[in-house]
């Protein structure tokens, strides 16, 4: 998958975080925006799950 996205579809891993102890979700971008979310399993499998455009990053937090 990791490939596929890279070098097929130009897109780049811009967040992940675990969902559950077996799952990873992974967010992909590429420049024009168009975004990819992707949940990786601890057995190696991952799955597209979502797709999109106009990713734009939040920037950092600003606390109160």
């Amino acid at each position: 998958m990791t490939r596929k996205l890279t070098q097929q579809f130009g897109t780049t891993r811009r967040a992940s975080g675990l969902r559950s102890p077996e799952e990873v979700v992974e967010i992909w971008t590429d420049p024009d925006g168009d975004w990819t979310m992707v949940i990786a399993y601890a057995s190696g499998q991952s799955c597209i799950v979502a797709m999109g455009a106009y990713w734009q990053d939040g920037g950092p937090e600003n606390p109160a």
